[in-house]
């Protein structure tokens, strides 16, 4: 079975957890031929099982063993940037040359959240060689390979994964902090969570990457270089522990990004529709998206020559998967049946109901409305308000407070107004919401019904 890794806390999961896990882990090994693999579970923030399979340097690889994690560097960059915006250094709306002034003959229309969000129709891939197995060039190098023609997409449309896009934000990046974007990453990210084994290139005990040869069991090491400018769209290496501790951040269990920034991550903002298909894949702003029969997961995957890795978090439970292998064609669905399987073998709990305090001000907003003759119910939650259906379909959202009113924060409603309408007394009277009235009785004439409700109110039919 797949060895433990020593940072697993104690009896963090039930053995007979552990040896399903171990199973699944030894079987991809095999089915896969992976020269190695390592992968943990993640709940609250925090590694529960890991485990290891396969030689490094003739040994399992151990917790302080590197592996190339490809575009889940990506997700670094992405949290960076908006970093940047949060502390107002840069708008998601703004130009991207209005940054970097350069790129304002070839692609400088494009904006910031159109790059971020894999929708900018910029080209996947770089003029010159495969830049994964050569040496990178500078900045200025990819800037001038740039031109009208490298946007193979009208921006905002589709679509388009766009390693380019992402070697212009990690430039970016660094020229908005007057630093480096890996530098940026490691100050804002790296240093506060502890991941004193995610570097820029390996340090220290590291898995070599390999090519397995499709027909026989032998192998070929694939090159290691500096990415240069395209470094941001693939070249961090980390460990099992240390992609644990990201994974806490994608979870929205971590205070290095605010939580309103984080959920704005796991926003869609393009989905993958090209097989026309119900959509199970899309790209928020810097993470991919998944869509399971309905169920949501975000994260990011990441492949380079010689390595395969995956984070990805169920969004409802928060619990969290991470995998790396050093084999260029991967390990297959592992890390989706890992999770799955901890899912089944262990439900997270539903957290504890406890009392709260209700200011009276909310409490009276609480139970029955009705838009015209359309039964909804609006409850009070631990951020604000949610309003929703009483059977049947109608439109729903949550609202948080602002100065005045309140603000929807989803579903249809997503940023428009609730205003409280007051009676002379004080005592409230209806509800406006966008520009809909909702009244304590199916289009009480009280509420001032825009339109009128008719003089005879309700009656028979035909009446």
């Amino acid at each position: 079975m797949a060895e433990h890794s020593p940072t697993t806390p104690a009896a963090a999961v039930a053995p007979a957890t552990a040896r399903a896990l171990d199973g699944l882990l030894a079987s991809a090994q095999v089915s896969s031929r992976l020269p190695s693999v390592v992968a943990g579970i993640v709940r609250d923030g925090e590694l529960v099982w890991s485990g290891a399979r396969g030689r490094v340097d003739g040994a399992r690889p151990q917790p302080a063993t590197q592996y190339r994690i490809g575009s889940i560097t990506k997700t670094f960059v992405a949290a960076g940037v908006l970093r940047a915006n949060e502390d107002g250094l840069v708008g998601l709306d703004d130009r991207i040359d209005d940054h970097l002034p350069e790129l304002g003959d070839s692609i400088g229309h494009l904006t910031v959240g159109q790059l971020l969000g894999q929708a900018s129709g910029l080209q996947a891939e770089t003029d010159g060689p495969w830049w994964e197995r050569t040496a990178g060039g500078d900045w200025p190098q990819l800037a001038a390979s740039l031109g009208p023609a490298s946007q193979r997409h009208r921006a905002g449309v589709r679509f388009h994964y766009s390693n380019v896009g992402y070697g212009v934000l990690g430039e970016l990046l660094g020229r908005l902090r007057s630093s480096t974007w890996h530098e940026v990453v490691a100050e804002q990210f790296l240093v506060p969570l502890g991941m004193t084994r995610t570097t820029l290139r390996p340090d220290g005990p590291h898995a070599p990457g390999l090519a397995v040869h499709p027909w026989a069991d032998v192998v070929l090491p694939e090159p290691e270089h500096d990415g240069g400018a395209m470094a941001p769209a693939g070249q961090i290496w980390s460990t099992v522990g240390d992609l644990a501790r990201w994974a806490g951040v994608v979870a929205g269990r971590s205070d290095v990004l605010r939580p309103a920034t984080v959920e704005a991550m796991r926003q869609p903002q393009v989905v993958d529709d090209t097989r026309g298909a119900a959509w199970a894949g899309g790209y928020g702003l810097g993470l991919q998206l998944w869509n399971d029969a309905g169920r949501r997961y975000a994260g990011h995957s990441g492949s380079m020559p010689g390595f395969v890795a995956m984070l990805r978090v169920d969004v409802e439970t928060s619990d969290a998967v991470v995998a790396m292998t050093n084999s260029t064609t991967g390990f297959g669905d592992l890390p989706t049946r890992l999770l799955k399987a901890y899912a089944e073998a262990e439900p997270k709990p539903p957290a504890e109901w406890v009392p709260r305090e209700v200011p009276a001000d909310v409490l009276e907003l609480v139970g029955p409305w009705y838009w015209g003759p359309t039964p909804l119910v609006v409850r009070a939650t631990a951020v604000g308000l949610e309003l929703s259906g009483l059977g049947g379909r109608a439109r729903g959202s949550r609202f948080v407070p602002t100065e005045g009113g309140w603000r929807g924060l989803d579903e249809y409603y997503a940023g428009e107004p609730l205003r409280v309408v007051r009676r002379d007394d004080g005592s409230v009277s209806h509800l406006d919401l966008a520009s809909f009235r909702l009244t304590r009785t199916p289009y009480n004439p009280d509420g001032d019904v825009p339109g009128g409700v008719h003089p005879d109110g309700w009656g028979a039919p035909g009446r």
